[in-house]
């Protein structure tokens, strides 16, 4: 027996490390297959509802390279307020005529301090201001002083306005993932037209949503039609007869019985271009880790199409690094950091890479000490995406937060708390359901509640590493989880698959 004994503990020694570096199995989603051309096949449901293509996001929808922009002024730190001095700098870039690639010039800002008491603006295309470095011996700008404000604010102004004839669309049911649609009339159509796809709120959607059912609490309201009309920034491909085929997905169901769905041109006058943020610390001034009174938004986007927001870092702010306003479009956000927020930990507060607009890419962020770190607000259209970013120290969950979110993917999100796509309720002032078309991807996870609303589309959990939780209200419906604690996922990442799948180069 003696000799036995010794002989298998042999075996074990010998084999042990090697059984350790067994790789499971790789799998792939019952929802999509990979192929060996690098296509992509979807796999419809029941009502042919796909998960849509989110890799047209971001900067010229991933088909550009953020650029490098000539240097053409100068800012040395100064003593006091050094606000005046970059602002100065950039009123007179912004005079400045716009070149053939689209911008007037970059504002560099030498490495030192500067203490800004307001905040910074840039109003004009074209501008790229950047800093040496987003460290402490880099560029720091120091938001001094009291006052709740942004630091930096990018933003033109105006807003969506018709500019044509509405079209109705004639399909009865139009899937999340569709690229195409049927409509009444396309002869004012054309490839090229830039257009809203309008999701109209309607009194009986609500009531199948349960969004007039909201348990009453002081403050909670009750979901309203009017207030929940959604318009879907779109650009024509092709025209074929009525048939009119988009660059981005619907990422929404139009079903006719909730209305259905309009198409119309559009204008957004007043709206910028071609604006970068590069290289930049920011930091707010504070006096104490529940101060309120102080700088509360590092860099804040609104009324911009085709930015980015790259190599940033943000300390002490007492809502985050980077808030995307509802008018911001396109926009790349990479490589930055939302680090130690300074603010009572409650609501309204600490969402440290907050994303209201359309069609915005988020990738290789980190944050601490957030509590919506990659989140968006309500009534957020998509696509957007958040890929490859890790949060810690977190006070609550990532994901959609309030009020009907529309087709946003967490993609390989690394979290030590929770990612939740539910019905919140009457948490705030009755949010509801946050999320329709929200795909959790190869996230890491403390935790995660993933529910599919009553009507209007699914929410996806595939890959997830984590525990699954039943959320705030747990009879709602399950959403589509696949693949929990399984690893190997492929693809590993969603959304370079689909840049892949459309011959883009994956960002580095």
């Amino acid at each position: 027996m003696k000799i036995k004994s010794i002989f298998a503990l042999s075996i074990l020694l010998i084999c042990g490390p090697m059984l350790s570096f067994v790789k499971e199995k790789a799998w792939s989603s019952k929802f999509l297959q990979l192929n060996k051309d690098a296509s992509i096949t979807y796999f419809p449901d029941e009502k042919g509802n796909t998960i849509p293509d989110f890799s047209l996001v971001g900067y010229h929808h991933g088909e550009k390279d953020l650029p490098r922009v000539k240097i053409v002024k100068t800012v040395e730190p100064v003593k006091g307020d050094a606000g005046t001095a970059i602002q100065s700098a950039i009123n007179e870039v912004s005079a400045f005529p716009v070149g053939k690639d689209g911008f007037r010039g970059a504002i560099l800002l030498k490495k030192g301090d500067y203490s800004i008491a307001g905040t910074v603006n840039i109003h004009t295309d074209g501008i790229v201001l950047m800093g040496e470095g987003n460290n402490a011996q880099g560029t720091r700008l120091i938001a001094a002083g009291k006052g709740s404000r942004s630091l930096l604010k990018v933003s033109g102004k105006g807003r969506i306005t018709e500019s044509g004839n509405r079209v109705k669309i004639t399909d009865a049911y139009v899937p999340a993932g569709a690229k195409s649609f049927q409509v009444s009339s396309a002869k004012e159509f054309k490839a090229g037209d830039r257009i809203i796809v309008y999701r109209p709120g309607t009194d009986n959607w609500i009531h199948d949503l349960k969004m007039d059912q909201i348990v009453e609490r002081d403050g909670t309201r009750q979901w309203k039609a009017n207030e929940y009309n959604l318009s879907y920034e779109r650009e024509i491909t092709a025209v074929n007869g009525n048939k009119i085929s988009i660059d981005n997905p619907i990422v929404m169901a139009l079903d006719q019985q909730y209305g259905g769905g309009e198409v119309f041109k559009y204008d957004y006058n007043g709206r910028i271009k071609e604006v970068g943020i590069e290289n930049i610390l920011f930091e707010s001034e504070y006096a104490g880790d529940t101060d309120e009174d102080h700088g509360w938004v590092a860099v804040d986007f609104d009324h911009i199409e085709n930015g980015w927001i790259s190599n940033v870092t943000s300390r002490f702010f007492g809502f985050g690094c980077v808030s995307l306003n509802s008018g911001a479009k396109n926009i790349t956000v990479k490589k930055s950091r939302c680090f130690d927020a300074k603010s009572i930990i409650t609501g309204s507060r600490r969402y440290s890479f907050n994303n209201n607009g359309q069609q915005n890419l988020f990738i290789d962020l980190e944050t601490t000490e957030g509590r919506h770190d990659y989140v968006t607000g309500a009534k957020t259209c998509g696509p957007n995406v958040f890929y490859r970013s890790k949060s810690r120290n977190t006070h609550a969950d990532i994901g959609p937060h309030h009020r009907w979110s529309s087709g946003t993917l967490y993609d390989n999100i690394d979290t030590d708390g929770e990612i939740n796509v539910q019905d919140r309720g009457n948490w705030g002032s009755g949010h509801g359901w946050a999320g329709v078309t929200q795909v959790i991807w190869n996230c890491k996870v403390k935790a995660a509640a993933i529910q599919n609303p009553w009507v209007s589309g699914k929410n996806y959990a595939i890959g997830v590493q984590g525990l699954k939780v039943k959320g705030r209200l747990g009879d709602k419906p399950d959403g589509e989880w696949e693949g929990q604690y399984k690893t190997d996922l492929q693809p590993a990442s969603l959304y370079e698959a689909q840049l892949k799948a459309r011959g883009v180069k994956a960002p580095i």
